[in-house]
This record gives C-alpha cells, sequence and structure tokens, in this order.
C-alpha cells in the first residue's frame, strides 16, 4: 500500500502524488466515493458499463439541478415542451 500527504487548494484541487498516478492518463475520469472520514477515488472507465452510465446520468442530472437552482431553465406549458422533445 502506498501513502502519501498531498493539500487541497483554495479551488478544491487536490494533487495525486505522481508516484501514484503512474498508470492514470491524463483526462482520465475518476469516480470519488465519500464513506464518512474516507474517500476513495477509481478510474471510471474500471467499473462495469451499467454502473458507470448511471454515475454519469447523476452526475449530468445533479448538473442540471444546479442551474436549475441558478434560475437558468424556463417555464413552458406542457404542450410545448412536448413539442420540443418530438423535435428532438
Amino acid at each position: 500500500m502506498d501513502v502519501a500527504i498531498t493539500r487541497m487548494s483554495s479551488k478544491g484541487q487536490i494533487v495525486i502524488p505522481a508516484s501514484m498516478r503512474e498508470n492514470i492518463p491524463e483526462g482520465e475520469k475518476l469516480l470519488i466515493i465519500r464513506d464518512g472520514e474516507r474517500y476513495i477515488l477509481k478510474p471510471l472507465a474500471e467499473l462495469e458499463p451499467a454502473l458507470k452510465e448511471d454515475l454519469l446520468f447523476a452526475e449530468e442530472t445533479e448538473q442540471a439541478f444546479e442551474e436549475y437552482r441558478k434560475g437558468a431553465f424556463t417555464k413552458k406549458a406542457a404542450s410545448e415542451f412536448r413539442d420540443e422533445l418530438a423535435a428532438w
């Protein structure tokens, strides 16, 4: 087991020590799990396809809710919304 110390920046960024990221290519998406005081990082590519899709969908949904909270969405009548969906 490897152990290292790192610190979080003011922007919430952390650096994974070089010796621990040797097999992680630049741009690799990582799953982070918080379990109480423990954090687990796992490359997203290693997950089963169905779980990977569920996690990506959850992330996109959370981003959409955040945009909604900021007021970035507009209200539409149900019929207008259905017409827009049909156009997709």
